[in-house]
């Protein structure tokens, strides 16, 4: 009589490989975090191209060429505009709910105004047309949302404007600086994908049903919501505010460390020694404070930076820059993580689509370590 293999057990599933693809890989090189979108380093995509080549990229398997990027640009700034009753369901929700929930909602009333939803169209070309609507109508609906909760008419869409200006002027009404539009497209193509995250996951599990893409994306909005996963940079912030100043900076870290307090945007499950993306976003931090003539946030990050690395050996992750960046930008803080997902979703359409292409259920086992062979009693002997 043969016995079955001992049971392995992995939490939080760390390690365990649950899927193969070729949309990111993430390595660690040398003593440093490596991330590559379909085999191009992220240091090198940050630099040289924005946020729609990166999302192509996601979608299409490779950079475009000139033609293949005005056709795709084009897609984007035509699906822009969102349905009137999503829009008016915007103003409608109370003002105090959390953006991502509200950012949840309009992810499913997208899908029904979706022509090929409607059509029930699930093809591989048919999902990429699906997910090319919401990269732009989900930027539309975060500054839609904002304008309307801080009782302001909303600001259309603006077809001259590349994706990263046009919302940055949705939110504000003003078009930004270049130096700004750089830096902020640079952060979406930083968050457009990270292999198999949290939210990530959770869309590929879903899709694994054979749901459809925007089940798997409202999924994945759900799950970037906690704090350990998206609102991680909110968290980043509050504490460099809740330090104030430079002079505070040192002193304050240190009584945080001794109670043994969580440090918010430090560390990664994945990168060990350093996150290739804090690096980029902490350069575009310098530059947008001195543009903006005011750089005691980056004096008060730096000693808690340099603490937290020397004394817990956590290196920052792409959250703690990015933080400071967004308040550079003069960005209310509860847009960070619904601009996070507007990001992301480029790269979660791409893990869905994949997912699709090649499915098979994901249906993990638990580990059983309750009570076992237990007798039923009477109702009256309980």
């Amino acid at each position: 009589m043969s016995e079955s293999l001992p049971e392995r057990y992995y939490p939080g599933l760390e390690g365990v490989i649950s899927s193969e693809t070729a949309i990111s890989n993430i390595v660690e090189r040398e003593g440093a975090g490596v991330l590559e979108y379909r085999g191009y380093r992220i240091e090198d995509l940050a630099s040289r191209v924005g946020y729609e080549q990166a999302a192509f990229l996601l979608l299409h398997g490779d950079l475009p060429n000139r033609d293949q990027l005005r056709d795709f640009d084009d897609r984007l700034r035509a699906s822009r505009s969102l349905p009137d009753p999503l829009v008016r369901i915007l103003g409608e929700i109370p003002a105090a709910a959390c953006p991502m929930d509200v950012l949840r909602t309009s992810v499913s009333i997208l899908a029904h105004y979706d022509p090929d939803q409607s059509a029930a169209a699930t093809d591989h070309a048919a999902n990429v047309r699906k997910a090319e609507r919401l990269i732009a109508r989900m930027a539309t609906a975060v500054a839609c949302r904002e304008r309307l909760a801080a009782g302001q008419e909303p600001v259309p869409p603006d077809d001259r404007l590349g994706h990263a200006a046009n919302f940055l002027r949705m939110v504000s009404g003003k078009v930004p600086s270049e130096k700004v539009r750089r830096a902020f497209d640079g952060s979406l193509v930083l968050y457009a994908e990270h292999e198999l995250n949290a939210s990530t996951f959770a869309a590929r599990v879903t899709v694994s049903t054979l749901s459809d893409l925007h089940s798997g994306i409202v999924a994945a909005v759900g799950t970037l919501k906690g704090t350990l996963h998206g609102g991680a940079n909110e968290e980043a912030w509050k504490l460099v505010e809740a330090v104030g100043s430079p002079d505070r900076a040192e002193a304050w870290i240190q009584d945080a460390l001794a109670r043994h307090e969580r440090v918010m945007g430090f560390g990664h499950r994945v990168y060990k020694k350093s996150d290739p993306r804090a690096a980029i976003l902490k350069a575009y931090c310098r530059e947008i404070a001195a543009e903006i003539g005011d750089d005691s946030w980056e004096r008060i990050a730096e000693p808690i930076e340099r603490a937290v690395v020397g004394q817990k050996g956590l290196p920052p992750n792409v959250d703690w820059p990015s933080a400071r960046l967004y308040h550079y930008m003069g960005l209310p803080l509860r847009l960070y993580t619904p601009i996070f997902a507007m990001a992301r979703v480029a790269g979660w359409s791409a893990h869905v689509i994949e997912q699709i292409d090649h499915n098979r259920l994901l249906r993990p086992r638990g580990r059983y370590i309750g009570p076992t062979h237990r007798q039923i009693r009477e109702v009256d002997d309980r």
